[in-house]
């Protein structure tokens, strides 16, 4: 057997403040709430066609395992793929929000090299947001 892997289905993100963290992803980043399971402290967001699963520390789902908050990290970075990519327009809109970005670069991703900009959320994960391949970009 083979398995063949199609795209990322989600990424969970263990957050202390689930609520900054929500108001983060879909009003910076632009994702929208998916699904909330507060019994299980489980917030889903959609991004594209994937999800990003915040899970407030200390939850139900949470496992004793992961360790203590801020002593690591769980994950380098999750890239969300965005179109159209204006880095421009985007370091701009996120300076609005008090985002700290990176410079933009040309980075190898899903879909080969093309433009990206790393940035930091409100607990301190790295995201990356990357712009498609084809398209010539002026940084």
């Amino acid at each position: 057997m083979k398995i063949h892997i199609r795209e990322i289905d989600h990424v969970v993100i263990r957050a202390t403040n689930v609520e900054q963290m929500t108001r983060f992803y879909c009003d910076v980043l632009g994702c929208s709430l998916e699904k909330e399971q507060r019994d299980l402290g489980l917030t889903q967001l959609r991004a594209g066609r994937s999800l990003i699963d915040l899970l407030q520390v200390g939850a139900k789902l949470d496992h004793v395992e992961n360790g203590v908050p801020g002593t690591g990290r769980n994950m380098d970075h999750v890239c969300l793929r965005i179109e159209p990519f204006d880095a421009g327009a985007l370091k701009a809109h996120l300076a609005e929000h008090g985002t700290q970005v990176g410079e933009p670069a040309q980075r190898y991703g899903a879909d080969g090299f093309g433009p990206s900009l790393y940035l930091f959320d409100p607990e301190g994960n790295m995201v990356e947001l990357k712009g498609p391949p084809e398209a010539a970009r002026v940084f």
